[in-house]
């Protein structure tokens, strides 16, 4: 069973990949990368599609197999999501890229498995809820505001920040939904606010430009082939789970990791990964 909850769950990552590629694909080929958009384009669906089927994989590993194997195989999905998004841009992954996406990987794995499990029941109150809301509102917000007068992978991580925080509020949210005391339906009305926030901040973090000042016309589009994946992705991954670990020891008493040089290692390696993925080349289209 622990072999076929490992087996589940990198196939959850390969779909979470596969998802992203292709909404990233679609996001960056957009003149206009909005929600209302994005939702009349079936590439993109299928993108959402690919996520959620990645998501129940990967909640199907967790009920047969231990949570210590089964999340960090979650942490894979960036060595997947390199070669798919590559082909998809009609090129071959880069060996430096992949190279920068194993210490992501390793370091996401660290810290996943050095944050101490709990039995006890989250409960959250409204007001902190609210003051979460807030937070990270705010801290969006700003990663959002600089992002706008930046350029490169600057604006493309910034985004992907946003993104990140927003997704580990959700993430947050929904944990007390589904594990806590019960009677915080009033949750079901919260979460949408921050995960819509996330989806929509995301797709400005696929389709920022690779290069500075780019106009986003068709040529430009093709030219540039949908800027810094591999640094959205990475950040994304790195951003949305030490959100929900902080909100989590603040709000719901959990703990943080008892090791914390090795916790400080494990971010540092993942912070590295991620800067070296943006020093690599963006994704681009081969020439015709």
């Amino acid at each position: 069973m622990i072999a076929l909850a490992v087996g589940v769950a990198l196939l959850g990552s390969l779909f979470f990949a596969l998802g992203a590629a292709l909404q990233q694909h679609e996001a960056a080929r957009s003149a206009e990368p909005r929600l209302r958009v994005l939702l009349r384009r079936p590439l993109w669906l299928a993108g959402g599609a690919a996520g959620v089927v990645g998501a129940t994989l990967h909640i199907f590993a967790l009920s047969i197999g231990p949570l210590t194997l089964v999340q960090p195989m979650g942490m894979a999905g960036l060595l997947f999501a390199l070669p798919i998004a590559a082909a998809l841009h009609g090129r071959s992954p880069r060996r430096e890229e992949l190279v920068a996406a194993l210490p992501v990987c390793i370091g996401l794995m660290g810290l996943v498995l050095l944050v101490p499990r709990t039995a006890q029941t989250p409960q959250l109150t409204e007001s902190g809820a609210v003051m979460m809301l807030a937070g990270t509102a705010l801290a969006a917000a700003a990663c959002f505001g600089i992002a706008q007068r930046s350029a490169g992978a600057a604006r493309t991580a910034l985004f992907a920040v946003a993104a990140g925080v927003m997704y580990g509020a959700t993430a947050t949210l929904t944990h007390v939904l589904v594990e806590g005391p019960g009677g915080d339906l009033w949750l079901l009305a919260v979460v949408p606010l921050p995960a819509v926030s996330a989806l929509m901040l995301l797709q400005r973090a696929y389709a920022a430009p690779a290069r500075p000042n780019a106009s986003r016309t068709r040529d430009s589009r093709e030219e540039l082939g949908g800027g810094h994946f591999a640094v959205a992705f990475a950040t994304l991954q790195v951003t949305d789970p030490l959100t929900a670990v902080t909100w989590g020891a603040l709000l719901l008493g959990e703990p943080l990791p008892s090791h914390a040089t090795a916790a400080l290692v494990a971010a540092l390696l993942a912070a590295a990964g991620t800067v070296a993925l943006a020093r690599t080349t963006p994704l681009n289209r081969q020439a015709p």
